[in-house]
């Protein structure tokens, strides 16, 4: 499978991007996993400002930016959307990367590892609606992580204390990425066919 992580955040000093880092290790562990790092701080994309929807425009004339941003997530099998809760929901530059995405997602699987106060789950909620109208198929496992700065170094890492609880964010990672793996397999069969 071929694995996108992608860090919903550009704000200086994020710890999304951190956690995305603990993500992209995690994946890369496991057999059967290439998976590699979207950074949309690397994609400053303009607001949405196409006259017709993106999905809905078979004469859609796309800004270098926009189609930059639209080539780096098309190839990937599946995805994992790491994502902080700003005002009960997800960031804006994330809202907008998604509305110019037309087919890239479309039938392909998808998770949410989400941080905040109550675990960035009301930004998850919001986030799997969006990736669903986006024709990507959302998977019921996910990762709501809360006190996340002190949790995960700069690197990446799971501070050992909360790597060893059977019942924590290791866990349910792992639980997430497996599932990830199974939808993508079958999925990636029946695009086939």
């Amino acid at each position: 499978m071929k694995l996108a992580v992608i860090v919903g955040s550009t704000r200086p000093n994020r710890i999304s991007l951190k956690q995305a880092k603990w993500v992209l290790k995690t994946a890369q562990s496991k057999d059967g996993i290439q998976a590699e790092l979207i950074d949309l701080a690397d994609y400053p994309l303009p607001f949405l400002n196409e006259p017709i929807s993106p999905r809905y425009n078979p004469n859609r004339k796309i800004e270098p930016a926009v189609k930059k941003w639209l080539d780096a997530v098309s190839d990937y099998d599946a995805y994992v959307f790491v994502t902080p809760e700003y005002n009960h929901s997800i960031p804006g530059v994330l809202k907008n990367a998604l509305d110019f995405i037309t087919s890239e997602l479309h039938r392909k699987p998808s998770t949410i590892v989400s941080h905040g106060t109550v675990g960035g789950a009301r930004a998850a909620m919001h986030l799997k609606e969006i990736l669903s109208e986006s024709r990507s198929v959302v998977i019921p496992n996910a990762v709501a992580f809360i006190g996340l700065n002190d949790a995960v170094d700069e690197d990446g890492n799971l501070s050992p204390d909360v790597k060893s609880n059977p019942y924590g964010p290791q866990a349910a990672l792992d639980a997430a990425l497996d599932e990830l793996q199974w939808y993508s397999d079958a999925l990636s069969k029946a695009r086939n066919q």
